[in-house]
């Protein structure tokens, strides 16, 4: 199953004491000229893209996109895509997007825009397709074997620093995890989206809820963490994923307009990673983690993790433009906490220490102030939390940077 998912009715509980949000960042800033599509790509200016890019576009890093496949053809991805697997055993090869949600996650990641298309956040990254088969595909060829472990083998394999898995099952599975535990092993960051079923049955979802995978949680435009994003106890980072526009379908005709939900979070998650990697090539996967996860928006102690925003919201700006983030040390894991040449861990996330009422981190200009969570005894199917505002001045633009937290499913 994908982890993407249609625009639905958002509903908001409690009263906000919103400092600045995601729309204020948009104020007064320039939208992209090219095409409509990119007009919509609301996070590229809120995260400082345009200013990132004149550092670095990503360039030397390659991104496993585990997905539908991916159409190396769109205008936005010519010369983007290297050459992948195809792990379904279906006809055709990994460039043959049987859904579009691939392509889509693809060029979020590391598309020109040319020809109007979407702009991805790391333009000068290069994309490794591995097609492998979701819920339907596998129901059209009539079989119940899942190709995940394979996906994520292929992606260890392959010439890629990132796997990025906008796929999720319901099931943990022996062979999956240890598919994963082999990348880590082979120093790849392996990145996954943990589910848009946050208002509904909230499962844990995999693999983003195995320890040795960072967790993605989807962000408004707000600055709320998505009514829907999961909060099973998975989330490592949340990051951009409502009103992302993708492929409408597998035709490639047109765009349509839509929540990306964690699937596009994940992407832009993985080309944050692909930024800050481009920008320190001699790190591990581990140090690029530490500088994303010290560097996110939070208003609770550093290192520790919400349920809903685990430690906070990306922002690969923090680094790139401003040279914040402390790498840590190269061989242990910030998931983890073990050295990665070493033994495994448990089998699930280490437990969330973020408390109900979060602490408060401090003053510094470039970390968000003052937020609370507040219960609500509404309909346990709807949000049942807001978890509050965050404010962080960014000195380069000039422009209040919001972070809000509400709660969501994979």
């Amino acid at each position: 199953m994908t982890a993407g998912m249609g625009r639905a009715h958002r509903r908001v509980l409690g009263a906000l004491a919103v400092a600045a949000s995601w729309s204020v960042v948009l104020v007064g800033v320039a939208q992209p000229a090219a095409a409509d599509t990119q007009s919509k790509q609301w996070y590229l200016s809120a995260m400082q893209a345009e200013e990132m890019w004149k550092v670095t576009t990503g360039e030397g890093i390659k991104v496993a996109v585990v997905d539908t496949g991916v159409n190396s053809s769109t205008p936005s991805l010519r010369g983007q895509v290297l050459k992948g697997v195809d792990v379904t055993g279906a006809p055709g090869d990994e460039t043959d997007d049987y859904r579009g949600h691939g392509t889509t996650m693809a060029e979020l990641i590391a598309g020109t825009g040319k020809g109007g298309g979407l702009k991805g956040l790391a333009p000068g990254a290069e994309i490794i397709p591995v097609r492998m088969s979701d819920v339907g595909f596998m129901s059209k060829r009539r079989t119940v074997i899942g190709d995940m472990k394979k996906a994520i083998r292929a992606g260890a394999d392959s010439d890629a620093q990132i796997i990025s898995v906008s796929m999720a099952d319901d099931f943990s599975q022996r062979e999956a995890h240890e598919a994963v535990k082999y990348a880590e092993s082979k120093g790849k960051l392996v990145i996954a989206g943990v589910g848009n079923g946050g208002n509904k049955e909230n499962r844990k979802q995999y693999p983003a809820s195995y320890p040795e995978v960072v967790g993605v949680a989807s962000a408004d435009r707000q600055g709320k963490v998505s009514y829907y994003s999961q909060h099973s106890g998975s989330v490592d980072v949340a990051s951009p994923g409502s009103d992302v526009p993708g492929w409408c379908d597998s035709s490639f005709k047109s765009y349509c307009d839509g929540d990306g939900g964690t699937s596009a979070a994940t992407a832009i998650a993985s080309a944050s990673a692909a930024l800050v990697w481009s920008l320190h090539p001699d790190w591990t996967a581990n140090q690029v983690l530490n500088v994303l996860f010290d560097t996110a928006g939070r208003d609770w102690k550093d290192g520790e993790r919400s349920k809903y925003l685990g430690h906070g919201l990306i922002r690969p700006s923090m680094n790139v433009l401003k040279g914040k983030g402390n790498p840590g040390a190269p061989d242990i894991s910030p998931l983890t906490k073990e050295r990665t040449t070493g033994p495994a861990g448990s089998s699930e996330k280490p437990a969330d220490s973020a408390s109900e009422q979060p602490a408060k981190n401090g003053a510094e200009a470039d970390k968000p102030v003052a937020a609370e969570e507040t219960k609500s005894s509404g309909d346990e199917s709807q949000l049942g939390l807001i978890l509050g505002v965050a404010a962080v001045v960014v000195v380069l633009g000039g422009v209040a940077y919001a972070v809000v937290r509400r709660r969501k499913a994979a």
